[in-house]
């Protein structure tokens, strides 16, 4: 009774830790046991392996002393019999032995050097026969009964998928559209952070200088002189299409229209920012379309 009790309370014990272990650790102990108990399975077949193979040659040794003390007994020269990996090399090979490669003799002879009669080794055949077999249930199965797909079939289906996990993930983060035509810059930081984290992780940085300058490769975005434009409609344009003549991909194909506007209005805010050693200016002056339009209505009057 005693040990019932223990028992019990042990058990007990057992449920309570076991409620308060998260899954995780639970399925993590559960794998360690499936390895362990995966292992004894090995170390077992490997076992019964090396006892089978000592066995065999036990038996082997027996049966040779067996036949040695029969030849001894009738007086006999003792012939020893050919190892199983022998008798299986002359099924699967087919050998001829020596001494009658006289029942494979055909009747072609040049200068005493004979032509036999060898067949193709029976392991190739059996290959070839498997082959066969195996091209005659691949045509049944996959073009004839259509009970699984063709490789394109697979790939097109995968794609089809991948689609649909695509067209749920963008349901799922709805973003906002953006229109180039009536963007209107804001110093707003969080779009301006954004537009900084891109332009260092995207490379932009390495060709422009991370603070904006220019170098070797690309112009100076600080001052008021651009190759393309200032307007921030056109940096947009210049962002998302690239620039092929001088070297600028098309940033529109792997970034967002957000992320494109979050560079842009980064872009803006280099302008006087005046790093250190800038690059030459490059390109126009750019004009705000405010001073634009005062200068028109000057000329006009």
């Amino acid at each position: 009774m005693l040990f019932i009790v223990a028992g019990n309370a042990v058990s007990a014990a057992d449920e309570s830790t076991r409620a308060q272990v998260s899954p995780s650790v639970i399925s993590d102990n559960t794998m360690i046991q499936v390895y362990v108990v995966m292992g004894l399975i090995v170390v077992v077949l490997l076992l019964i392996t090396a006892t089978g193979i000592l066995m065999m040659r036990t038996m082997s040794m027996l049966a040779e002393q067996s036949d040695r003390e029969k030849a001894a007994r009738e007086g006999v020269r003792y012939a020893q019999r050919p190892s199983w990996w022998s008798r299986l090399s002359q099924t699967a090979n087919g050998y001829v032995p020596l001494d009658q490669e006289s029942t494979i003799e055909m009747e072609h002879s040049y200068d005493g050097i004979k032509e036999l009669d060898n067949h193709l080794p029976p392991w190739w055949k059996w290959l070839f026969y498997f082959t066969i077999a195996w091209a005659v249930v691949y045509l049944v199965v996959f073009h004839i009964s259509g009970n699984y797909p063709l490789m394109i079939q697979e790939y097109d289906e995968e794609v089809s998928i991948a689609d649909e996990q695509a067209r749920k993930l963008k349901a799922s983060r709805p973003q906002e559209a953006i229109d180039e035509s009536t963007l209107v810059y804001t110093p707003d930081p969080v779009i301006l952070g954004k537009g900084k984290e891109v332009f260092n992780t995207m490379n932009c940085g390495s060709c422009h200088r991370p603070d904006g300058g220019g170098n070797a490769i690309g112009p100076n975005l600080t001052d008021e002189f651009w190759i393309h434009g200032g307007a921030l409609k056109t940096i947009f344009t210049t962002i998302k299409n690239g620039a092929v003549d001088k070297g600028m991909p098309a940033w529109g194909k792997s970034l967002s229209p957000q992320d494109v506007r979050n560079v842009a209005f980064f872009v803006m805010s280099l302008q006087g920012t005046n790093p250190p050693s800038p690059k030459a200016p490059q390109g126009e002056k750019h004009k705000p379309e405010s001073q634009r339009d005062s200068t028109r209505m000057t000329l006009a009057q």
